[in-house]
Formats: structure tokens, C-alpha cells, sequence
């Protein structure tokens, strides 16, 4: 699973705001790699079905222990509020201890910006 393509479960507006959110992770065995990439496809169908989801895509490195999430959202509520519902919260919960490292990431964009680029994204991880 290299990358999963970028997924739209709602059709956003024109010349809207949006909200990015966009995250790194880095487990600190294979077996955490394997663990996250398990987990995965529950996410994405939540994603898929979440309120206020724009858009979504996953990029991974599971030999390398590493994942990125990128996902637009129609504002900062409806990204809490997804982070916060099942399946994400206990499955995130469940993988903390296999994290070496994470980063988070959070910006307005422009709808008419969608979908965006990984190779746009990428360079905003330190």
C-alpha cells in the first residue's frame, strides 16, 4: 500500500475554506508498521462515511516504518469531531505505544486548491 488514492466523500463547495490536516508517523518496529497498516482500511471507510470529510489519501512506507495521512475537512469541528469518534479514537489510543515519532500538522486551504499534492504537502514535515 504505497499510496492509497485521494478519496472524496463529500463534494466540497466552490471558493470555500477548508481545513488541511495532515500527519506523519513513524512506528518504532516492523511490527508497529504492521499493526498500523492493519488498522488502516477501518479508518478509511470511516473517513469515506465521516461528515464534513473533503478529501482524504494515505502515503506509506511500511518498511521503513513510516505513514502519512493528509484530509480536508469543512472546518475544524468536523476534523475533531472524526478524531474523536470510533473506529479512529481507539484504534489511535491503541497504537500510542508503538509510536517512535508523530507530527501533526493543520492549515486553511481553498477548495478550489483540491485535491492536493503530496508533493506540495511533503516538504511541510520537518
Amino acid at each position: 500500500m504505497p499510496t492509497l488514492p485521494w478519496t472524496v466523500p463529500n463534494t466540497p463547495p466552490t471558493r470555500a475554506e477548508a481545513t488541511v490536516f495532515a500527519s506523519r508517523f513513524e512506528t518504532r518496529t516492523l511490527w508497529g508498521a504492521l499493526k498500523f497498516f492493519l488498522r488502516t482500511p477501518r479508518i478509511w471507510r470511516q473517513v469515506s462515511r465521516a461528515p464534513g470529510a473533503y478529501g482524504a489519501t494515505l502515503k506509506a512506507k511500511p518498511l521503513q516504518r513510516t505513514f502519512w495521512t493528509l484530509s480536508v475537512w469543512e472546518s475544524p469541528q468536523a476534523l475533531k469531531d472524526f478524531a474523536a469518534s470510533a473506529p479512529h479514537r481507539p484504534l489511535a489510543d491503541g497504537l500510542r505505544d508503538q509510536m517512535k515519532d508523530a507530527e501533526f500538522l493543520t492549515w486553511k486551504a481553498s477548495t478550489d486548491e483540491l485535491p492536493l499534492s503530496w508533493k506540495d504537502v511533503l516538504p511541510r514535515f520537518r
